[in-house]
């Protein structure tokens, strides 16, 4: 048994790291980086990494630096070439749009164009996997990245073959399952899953017996720590999830999969900085994009891997959003009829429901 960790593993390893404001390297076909968090990097640490390569580069995305009003030079990220008198206040104020109405202009800002972005791209990528915001410190530093991780106990990950990992969904395994009576119905079953990257279980709350010959009556709910625990009006989580489950238990089956990927993907933290950005008169598509996060973050594939898990194949699907019909449709998932879930709405949410249909596509 070899017990050198493998790319799963070192894959998990990055991102722990990258939340607790440690370094990496990244590598790519021969190129290294060090990387860091702009929002989790302690200053003290900031002086090290400048001292590792001649320049330091922010790397934001290209939703950040259109805020900004930053060239980006590509679709995905823009790579900030960071002043010598830069610090680290000065990068989380251009990764983080809190004070962007009092305090608008951050630069001029200087961009890199042309160029290998891969390794720019790789450090967005995990610092959103990490639930941080998308925006990193990068230092390159040619080919001397192995010897830099094992001079400071670095975790060393090779982009190249991580890209493939963190664009897949991990296979998710059956941990346990019980018997859960439930207010919408008594008869219910619990069905905890855990994915083999170290990410965040999900759920299946199974109402019944379902027959896996039929379409199965189902819902992919997304958690909502503010809709579906704290009963916040400012979405319609919490109706929704409700809902659903009162409806399963009228005709006494369904699937309901709870999947752990709390504000539309990224994260509870950020999705309370989205809110912050709402007050100041944003939409929630707008406050995302400041952010530097796309619209949606969310990976439903997740859901059509559990319902092939538990032995479905076909689903009358609860839902208002077509591009949850789509997903499971192009995975493998029958949609036999799409059944309305029009609740929830309420005067605090009414602006936030009308963006949810204008600008993301739900029926409403």
């Amino acid at each position: 048994m070899s017990l050198k960790p493998n790319i799963v593993e070192l894959q998990a390893r990055a991102r722990s790291d990258l939340r607790m404001g440690l370094p990496v390297v990244f590598g790519l076909r021969g190129d290294f980086a060090v990387v860091a968090s702009a929002e989790a990097l302690p200053p003290s640490r900031l002086d090290e990494l400048r001292n590792l390569a001649p320049r330091l580069i922010l790397a934001i995305t290209a939703r950040r630096a259109e805020t900004l009003k930053a060239r980006a030079y590509s679709d995905q990220v823009a790579r900030v070439v960071m002043p010598a008198d830069a610090d680290c206040g000065w990068a989380k104020s251009v990764a983080d749009p809190a004070d962007d109405m009092h305090n608008p202009m951050k630069g001029p800002l200087q961009t890199l164009r042309g160029g290998e972005e891969g390794l720019f791209r790789a450090a967005i990528t995990f610092c959103k996997a990490a639930r941080l915001l998308p925006a990193a410190f990068v230092a390159e530093v040619g080919s001397d990245g192995p010897e830099l991780a094992a001079r400071y106990g670095l975790t060393l990950l090779d982009a190249d073959e991580a890209y493939p990992v963190m664009h897949d969904t991990s296979p998710l395994n059956p941990v346990a399952a019980a018997r859960l009576p439930m207010q919408a119905f008594q008869a219910g079953r619990l069905h905890i899953f855990r994915p083999e990257d170290g990410g965040e279980e999900h759920y299946a709350v199974q109402i019944g017996m379902p027959d896996r010959q039929k379409p199965v009556l189902a819902r992919l709910h997304s958690a909502c720590f503010t809709g579906d625990v704290l009963g916040s009006l400012k979405c319609d989580c919490g109706p929704q999830l409700n809902a659903a489950l009162m409806q399963m238990g009228a005709e006494g089956a369904g699937i309901l999969l709870y999947l752990n990927q709390e504000g539309r993907g990224i994260g509870l933290a950020n999705k309370m900085r989205a809110y912050s950005l709402q007050d100041q008169g944003f939409d929630t598509v707008e406050a995302n994009h400041r952010l530097g996060f796309e619209d949606d973050e969310r990976d439903f594939r997740i859901g059509a891997k559990l319902l092939e898990r538990m032995g479905f194949d076909q689903v009358r699907l609860l839902t208002n959003n077509p591009a949850k019909v789509a997903m499971l449709e192009g995975h493998g998932i029958k949609v036999t009829e799409r059944v309305p879930l029009k609740v929830g709405l309420n005067p605090m949410n009414e602006a936030y429901l009308a963006t949810k249909a204008r600008k993301s596509g739900h029926l409403l």
